[in-house]
């Protein structure tokens, strides 16, 4: 139980800081975020976007000191890496300035930080314990289960968000499909109608 208590310990040892947002950014706008770095920093920024339109958007990073790091119009997702050359608030902004009507949903995911060895033995000649294996191997897993889980949770999103949107196209074509067959068997009891009336008047004259 103490060494299950150890591994615990050491697993979440871990110095580097995520963000995840899923946000929606509406026609003719734009939207932006901050981080504050250190001096030396390293930060990954993912994006993507989930719904609406082209599935693209503008996005670009700037420095403290307003100095463009990245600038990439209409993409559907990317990735960026950066190593701060100076301390202070980082911005990263979404623009959907080019669209007239149609509104997006952007997943955006900012990590900053090096992650430092889970195990002080791992920077020196020392051989690992079957432990402090066991250990870096539930890491490992556990880093690529979560990389995985955000992909199928992305995935999933864009699934049910085309799937809604189908389903709401499908009933909009259902109602005006019932409208069309009520107009028109309307309009072949009307036009039956006046035959009969026309029928009427001759016999009469």
């Amino acid at each position: 139980m103490h060494y299950f208590g150890v591994c615990c310990f050491i697993l979440n040892v871990i110095l580097v800081w995520s963000t995840e947002v899923t946000f929606e950014l509406p026609d003719n706008d734009k939207q932006c975020f901050y981080e504050d770095i250190e001096n030396g920093v390293k930060f990954d920024i993912d994006f993507q976007v989930i719904a609406g339109g082209n599935y693209d958007v503008d996005c670009f990073v700037t420095d403290p000191l307003h100095n463009i790091l990245y600038h990439e119009r209409k993409k559907q997702y990317d990735s960026f890496s950066h190593t701060t050359a100076m301390g202070g608030a980082y911005q990263v902004c979404f623009s959907n300035e080019f669209s007239t009507f149609s509104h997006k949903i952007v997943y955006l995911d900012i990590r900053t930080g090096e992650e430092r060895p889970l195990l002080p033995v791992m920077n020196s000649a020392t051989a690992l314990t079957q432990l402090e294996s066991t250990c870096l191997s539930i890491h490992e897993i556990l880093k690529v289960v979560s990389e995985s889980q955000t992909r199928y949770r992305l995935r999933e999103a864009h699934d049910r968000i085309r799937a809604e949107d189908i389903h709401e196209r499908v009933n909009y074509w259902s109602v005006g499909e019932t409208a069309l067959l009520f107009a028109v068997s309307l309009g072949q009891v009307l036009m039956l109608r006046s035959f009969f009336s026309d029928k009427k008047g001759s016999i009469g004259t």
